[in-house]
């Protein structure tokens, strides 16, 4: 098989294990998750933070996103450019007003209601969706290659983490060229810090 159809393959996989997951378990692990995500020293330190609305079976990510406005933090979200297939950022203040559903039926910024991000350096901390992830921060997306753009084209490097169900950990992943890790993979068995592999509860790594 070609590293595209091994990532299918694995895709496929993944997602119809976490779909097997009943919605009142994935929403008591993504309290779980989210919780350790935001105990990070590089969460607590950051002033601008860029997340996502969860879809489907995915990781209630809505939670971060709820838990950084409360903490005061300047909080984007991304909106696929449909012209140029890339995300474009824009700040939100309140999810239940300033996004809909958009691209995919994802939830997405409404473009008149925030102020579009020109500047991708301000972000401090990120919070990358994905399909499955190993210890050492090799990240499965969705396949559109979304984000690796967006990350290729900022003009430093913030902290990147992944929040996901322990069903989603797998040893082993097909790399590309373009593929980014993580730095922190935060599961409701602990948190890994990816440049070591190994758990991680006392982070220092910002």
């Amino acid at each position: 098989m070609t590293t595209p159809e091994l990532k299918q393959a694995l895709r496929q996989r993944i997602i119809a294990a976490r779909e097997k997951l009943p919605a009142s378990e994935r929403q008591r692990l993504s309290r779980a998750i989210i919780q350790s995500v935001c105990e990070l020293t590089a969460y607590r330190q950051a002033r601008t933070v860029l997340g996502y609305l969860n879809f489907g079976s995915e990781l209630a990510s809505e939670l971060f996103v709820q838990q950084a406005l409360a903490d005061g933090k300047r909080v984007l979200l991304p909106r696929v450019n449909r012209a140029s297939m890339h995300l474009d950022l824009y700040q939100v203040r309140d999810i239940q007003n300033d996004v809909a559903p958009g691209f995919m039926g994802i939830r997405e910024p409404v473009a008149e209601r925030c102020i579009k991000e020109d500047a991708p350096g301000t972000v401090d901390f990120i919070l990358l969706p994905g399909v499955a992830f190993t210890p050492e921060g090799v990240r499965l997306g969705y396949g559109g290659g979304f984000y690796d753009k967006l990350l290729a084209h900022m003009p430093h490097r913030p902290t990147l983490v992944a929040g996901a169900f322990s069903l989603q950990v797998v040893q082993e992943i097909p790399q590309e060229i373009t593929d980014r890790k993580v730095d922190w993979l935060v599961t409701e068995d602990g948190t890994i810090c990816c440049k070591s592999g190994r758990e991680n509860n006392g982070d220092t790594i910002t």
